[in-house]
């Protein structure tokens, strides 16, 4: 997934409450699920113009643009992303091998877990509808099988795919998985979230990880982008000397 560096997001100035969130980075490979939306149709220049696909108050309830979300709200400072602190909440930031770029942010909690990816759209069209056709065609190609249903969110993938032999946190005798494929239509961003674990499977799990996907605020930012560029992500900024605060 080599592209050319783009310059780096400014700085919004708040400081991220980090206490009840544990933090990593994770260094991801061609070969891992990690999707740039530039890259998957990148010699496809005519977007089709479709509706936005998002729940009917996404601006009440989220995913929320940045000005939309609560100014006094702690959020963990991720550039593209902000991220609501809560208890048991573990968040990893997956890093591209080579450039080092942050590619996607992943949130496990409630023995599930939550990557999300935030991309530029068009103003007054959506991506999800076609976005989601190429996700089910790519795991058809891999051998897996997807359905598509009226989710929380709107119209989602449900899909299991099939897994490597040797793939890390492959359970022995697993040879496929469970994967929700869900994405919102934002305000100029699309948010595109992947949950695997008990959410997949368990009504209670399912519910939380929603809720978290949610709460996720995304930051477009002023900067002309093109349609499907990732929106640029960093590690968390916070304050030093502030209480409650990590520096990572």
């Amino acid at each position: 997934m080599s592209r050319k560096s783009r310059r780096e997001a400014a700085a919004l100035g708040e400081t991220a409450s980090v206490d009840a969130v544990e933090l990593e980075t994770t260094e991801v490979t061609e070969g891992d699920e990690v999707v740039d939306l530039v890259e998957a149709e990148e010699a496809e220049t005519d977007l089709i113009l479709e509706d936005k696909s998002a729940p009917d108050d996404r601006a009440e309830e989220g995913p929320l643009d940045e000005s939309e979300a609560n100014p006094v709200r702690p959020y963990v400072d991720l550039g593209g992303v902000k991220i609501v602190p809560r208890e048991g909440l573990h968040l990893r930031l997956e890093v591209e091998e080579g450039s080092k770029r942050v590619v996607a942010v992943g949130l496990d909690f409630a023995k599930s877990t939550l990557q999300v990816q935030p991309f530029a759209a068009p103003r007054s069209t959506g991506l999800w509808h076609e976005i989601r056709e190429q996700i089910a065609d790519q795991i058809r190609k891999q051998g897996g099988t997807t359905a598509e249903v009226d989710g929380p969110f709107g119209p989602e993938i449900r899909a299991e795919i099939p897994i490597a032999a040797g793939s890390e946190g492959a359970v022995p005798g697993q040879t496929t998985r469970l994967a929700r494929f869900v994405g919102v239509d934002g305000p100029r961003w699309f948010l595109r979230g992947v949950i695997a674990g008990d959410a997949t499977v368990d009504p209670e799990a399912a519910e939380k990880i929603e809720e978290l996907f949610r709460s996720v605020v995304v930051v477009r930012g002023t900067e002309p982008m093109p349609p499907r560029d990732l929106i640029p992500l960093h590690m968390p900024k916070s304050t030093p000397g502030d209480p409650g605060t990590t520096t990572v």
